[in-house]
């Protein structure tokens, strides 16, 4: 081989190598934790657990967060039963059918939610909830809602009652990336406002019945996690988020 040829050869080689140490690593997702009933704080409605330890919620409305230290990973699998005996409207007055995770769960007034919407028409919705000083369902009611806009997203088909699927949020900084039945759905940034408040994961349905198994993600022992707060561990009711 000429020299030249040589010269070329380590060229790309160098660039090669020096392109593969550039990359970033991976993040990988981490280990999931199943929630029982004991490690839940429901603060709205009703959550009954099932004999094989799965949760199951009838009541028009459900709120509820982790109380230990969990990852800003949760995944919700759930079975959809149908429409609940009993209609609750949302706090602005629309009547929607809709089961779905709570990241960064502060209190009622601040956190970010990832929703998927159940009837026709079916999608993930992601909204931050942020109303600065502000704690109860008293003090915000619907206020400080902001949908957020992915920066790629998936059409969902129409969850039909008997059908199980599954719903995956997670947040690493202000990067989302929410997964249906194992395929990502939406990914996007949710903004800088979330900087402002932190909390414990959860889950929260709307006018439907189903049973579920709840599953956060888990930390290694002395990684520093967000404060509970005080609602979560005395475990406070609200009349909603």
């Amino acid at each position: 081989m000429k020299l030249p040829q040589l010269v070329t050869c380590g060229l790309i080689v160098s660039f090669c190598c020096s392109l593969a140490y550039s990359v970033p690593p991976v993040t990988s997702s981490p280990p999931l934790l199943r929630i029982e009933k004991d490690k839940l704080c429901v603060t709205n409605g009703v959550v009954s657990a099932l004999p094989d330890g799965r949760l199951a919620i009838d009541t028009p409305s459900s709120r509820a967060v982790v109380r230990i230290a969990t990852a800003q990973t949760a995944e919700i699998r759930f079975r959809y039963l149908g429409p609940s005996e009993d209609s609750k409207p949302l706090a602005s007055g629309e009547l929607r059918r809709q089961i779905g995770l709570k990241l960064r769960a502060q209190d009622s007034c601040n956190l970010l939610y990832a929703m998927w919407h159940i009837g026709l028409d079916s999608r993930i919705a992601v909204s931050v909830k942020h109303n600065p000083g502000k704690q109860t369902h008293e003090e915000c009611g619907a206020h400080g809602y902001m949908n957020i806009k992915p920066g790629r997203s998936v059409a969902l088909p129409r969850i039909l009652p008997g059908e199980s699927h599954t719903l995956r949020a997670e947040l690493h900084g202000t990067d989302l990336t929410v997964v249906a039945d194992s395929r990502p759905v939406w990914e996007g940034t949710v903004g800088n406002s979330i900087a402002e408040f932190d909390g414990p994961v959860g889950f929260r349905t709307d006018n439907a019945r189903f049973e579920l198994e709840y599953l956060a993600g888990s930390v290694a022992p002395g990684t520093q996690t967000a404060p509970l707060g005080n609602r979560v561990t005395r475990c406070l009711q609200s009349p909603g988020d």
